[in-house]
């Protein structure tokens, strides 16, 4: 009768996953070093393409707000109105589209109806696919007509406030009609990701909180929010990054204008992207060099967007 012996029987198992083990982390670590070269390689083309403008421009590229430099032998331009123009429209975004966002995870984790949670995530996911043409022709054909009414509101009681003073725009075409474009844009994003995380939650989390006598938004606020922050911050800054990007939508509400203001109910500010589109068509000579060079800043206020937001999450520490 022969025997088996025990140790090489327990190895080859073992062997055999240690070989998938290898595999996968090399794999892992080659998709990751593909990614950081994926992005340097992104880098070096906006840095070398826009070497010549910048050596040639007259203006300072980070303070000035004027744009001339398509055919000039002596190139002025800068992004100052630019870089605040995008800022602030990604700003009005998430600030407008995250508590909504939170309320919808909310509702269709905690409080909906099986079936009715299961056709608003549908919707919501189906939103996200929507193109952002279709929101700029939705903005500029029925909400910026819509809100003049409002804007005048504003003004009346709030116009006290900068950000409300007027006069309002008779044509809606502000920075707040932009700001509440993308928010409905990048609501879709905030809402899929943060609703994934809430469902996640500890279930032995939830009944603790409820077998002390919490109440459902107790539970909410005591266990499911803190888990979920991490989550919820980092739908916000994939929700940011697309705002800071949007073209088209932001192009067709806003009118062309190279200025720094804080009035949301005045025509005026651009964001760089929508520059970029506007411009580049007709860019010659020095100008498209220039027009990269404006998309190294935008590439440049993403990554430092996202790092600083890989930073918050990373700080929080695990729910417990």
């Amino acid at each position: 009768m022969t025997t088996t012996d025990p140790s090489t029987t327990a190895r080859a198992p073992q062997g055999r996953r240690r070989i998938g083990d290898v595999l996968f982390a090399r794999g892992a670590q080659g998709s990751g070093i593909l990614i950081l070269a994926i992005l340097a390689g992104v880098a070096a083309f906006l840095i070398i393409q826009s070497f010549d403008s910048l050596a040639a421009n007259t203006a300072n590229f980070l303070t000035s707000t004027e744009w001339d430099a398509n055919t000039r032998e002596e190139p002025a331009f800068g992004v100052a109105a630019l870089a605040f123009g995008t800022v602030l429209a990604a700003a009005i975004a998430l600030v407008l589209a995250t508590p909504v966002a939170i309320g919808i995870a909310l509702f269709i984790a905690y409080y909906a109806p099986r079936r009715i949670a299961a056709v608003l995530g549908y919707l919501v996911d189906l939103l996200a696919a929507i193109p952002s043409v279709v929101y700029g022709l939705w903005g500029i054909g029925w909400l910026v007509v819509q809100l003049v009414p409002f804007y005048a509101w504003l003004e009346t009681y709030f116009g006290w406030i900068p950000l409300f003073a007027g006069p309002v725009s008779t044509t809606g075409r502000t920075m707040l009609s932009a700001g509440i474009v993308l928010a409905v844009m990048i609501l879709p994003i905030i809402t899929a990701m943060t609703r994934d995380v809430f469902l996640q939650v500890p279930q032995a989390h939830r009944e603790a909180a409820l077998a002390l006598g919490a109440t459902r938004w107790e539970m909410i606020r005591m266990a499911v929010l803190p888990f979920g922050r991490p989550g919820i911050i980092g739908g916000a800054m994939l929700g940011l990054g697309r705002a800071l990007g949007e073209t088209m939508a932001v192009a067709m509400i806003l009118s062309p204008s190279l200025v720094i203001s804080w009035f949301l109910l005045q025509s005026g500010n651009q964001t760089i992207a929508a520059h970029i589109a506007l411009q580049y068509p007709e860019a010659t000579g020095y100008g498209v060099s220039a027009l990269i060079a404006a998309g190294l800043v935008l590439f440049a206020i993403t990554l430092i967007v996202n790092m600083a937001a890989r930073f918050v999450v990373s700080r929080r520490k695990e729910f417990a």
